[in-house]
């Protein structure tokens, strides 16, 4: 079953064409690496796909359900019961400062599944013990490192039982030293087959988690196929010149 199903999506801001003709799917438990240039439409796409940006033609769907379709979105409840399957942990965490660890992990579920305090309270706690941070639950994100909080929003997307994680450069904020708990987070959602599209910079990390690889560059999809395919014999001319000098 596809998950995530896109159809010749473009986005454009103003005059600038930002995705230009970007079609793909995404099957249940597989995870797509997104990788790139800056630049080249990745995170807009992730950002359409979540709705935080409308897009300006093109067809999504998600779980089987159509979101917009040549450009044309659905009613406004249909786009918020749609908008629940899918989850977004962005590269700043995006926590809210004035809230503690727990209550970051609980306002979601009580405003958006209408959860009682207590049952947002239980998920909070089960989750922190799976991010080996339940000791941090009344500390507030300032008190926290980057690692920390960016396992924080993680289980913040979690609680809201997504069918799809999205990923945005998930550890370009982080010391290098705290890049690997996330990227061992991840590994570890991969195995229990969560579905997932991760937009990432680490080509080793993508070899090694992913199912497929889109390899996107001046809002087009360049090339797709397997890890073995894309990154380690790339066939198309501007593959090869990217991750050559991502490789130095």
């Amino acid at each position: 079953m596809d998950i995530i199903n896109v159809k010749n999506l473009k986005k454009s801001f103003g005059s600038l064409e930002i995705i230009k003709d970007v079609s793909f799917s995404v099957v249940k438990g597989e995870v797509l690496s997104i990788i790139g240039p800056s630049g080249s439409g990745k995170s807009t796409m992730l950002r359409c796909i979540s709705q935080l940006e409308e897009v300006t033609d093109g067809t999504i769907e998600i779980c089987g359900e159509t979101l917009v379709r040549n450009g044309v979105y659905v009613d406004k409840k249909s786009r918020h019961d749609i908008t629940l399957k899918s989850g977004l942990v962005f590269q700043n965490f995006n926590l809210f400062p004035h809230y503690s660890v727990i209550e970051n992990i609980m306002k979601p579920q009580m405003l958006v599944l209408k959860k009682s305090e207590n049952e947002a309270k239980e998920v909070a706690i089960s989750l922190l013990k799976r991010m080996g941070l339940e000791q941090k639950a009344n500390n507030y994100p300032c008190e926290l490192s980057g690692g920390q909080q960016q396992r924080v929003s993680i289980a913040r997307a979690l609680a809201l039982k997504p069918e799809v994680l999205l990923f945005d450069e998930p550890t370009s904020a982080l010391d290098p030293e705290l890049t690997g708990e996330i990227l061992e987070v991840i590994k570890e959602l991969a195995s229990e087959k969560m579905t997932m599209v991760v937009v990432t910079h680490e080509m080793n990390f993508a070899k090694e988690i992913s199912d497929k690889v889109i390899f996107m560059d001046n809002g087009f999809i360049v090339e797709e196929g397997s890890p073995k395919d894309v990154i380690e014999n790339p066939k198309n001319e501007r593959t090869i010149n990217f991750l050559s000098r991502v490789a130095k």
